[in-house]
């Protein structure tokens, strides 16, 4: 049932998006809308395990956002069972589920939403979250179907993945360029202080230390206050809290 003219042009323009800086809820909403087009659904959504539970994330069309959010609070539903399971979970008549997921299939039902299909979002033994198919009609999900709705839900996880680790190092980048900040300005004040009070720089930088120290405060905060406020600091080290 899906539909092959669109899916090749898709699978080929996530895979070009993920070369370049992109927004993360974004791609969630054009991954649901993606899928609902090649699949031929009536809408998708995206959930993501955060802090050992499963949280909505994305929604196409928004009218569904109830359907993901009911299944949210109950944390019962397919979405749910393929997160904490790794596997598809395929629902032909979600109506039959009821005594299983009640809430999600009365806000189902309200919705429109007749069958569905939970596919997970892994990373090796890691579950990231999973991909939910809406249908509108009695679906039997073919395995041509699932296979197409895998390949996007595991694109998905990749961008999810290639977000988490460009966050890592863009902190460390961060904490790098933090700590080369610091030296620059660290060095500035120990020249200062060096021709204050005709010591070398490494003396100097003794009674930087000195100074922090006395004070409860960063090298880098007394250093600031050298370059940037003229604070002056005494050539003799000061005892350590005496707060002189």
């Amino acid at each position: 049932m899906y539909d092959r003219d669109r899916l090749l042009p898709t699978l080929s323009e996530f895979a070009r998006t993920i070369l370049g800086p992109y927004d993360l809820t974004s791609m969630l909403e054009d991954l649901a809308e993606a899928a609902t087009d090649v699949l031929r659904l009536v809408g998708c959504g995206v959930s993501l395990i955060t802090d050992d539970r499963i949280t909505y994330a994305a929604t196409v069309p928004g009218r569904l956002a109830a359907l993901e959010r009911a299944q949210e609070r109950a944390q019962a539903g397919p979405c749910v069972q393929a997160c904490r399971s790794g596997k598809i979970v395929a629902v032909a008549d979600l109506g039959l589920r009821s005594q299983d997921w009640g809430v999600y299939c009365a806000a189902g039902a309200e919705a429109g939403v007749l069958a569905v299909a939970g596919i997970p979002m892994t990373l090796g033994e890691t579950r990231v979250g999973a991909l939910n198919l809406y249908a509108d009609s009695l679906r039997e999900w073919s395995s041509d179907d699932l296979a197409i709705a895998q390949v996007l839900a595991d694109m998905a996880t990749g961008y999810l993945i290639n977000a988490s680790e460009a966050n890592k190092q863009q902190q460390l980048n961060g904490q790098l360029q933090h700590a080369l900040d610091s030296r620059v300005i660290i060095e500035q004040a120990k020249g200062m202080v060096a021709a204050t009070h005709g010591v070398t720089v490494q003396a100097a930088f003794g009674l930087i230390r000195a100074h922090a120290r006395s004070h409860n405060a960063s090298l880098r905060l007394v250093a600031e206050a050298i370059v940037h406020l003229g604070l002056r600091i005494a050539a003799e080290p000061a005892p350590p809290g005496s707060g002189g």
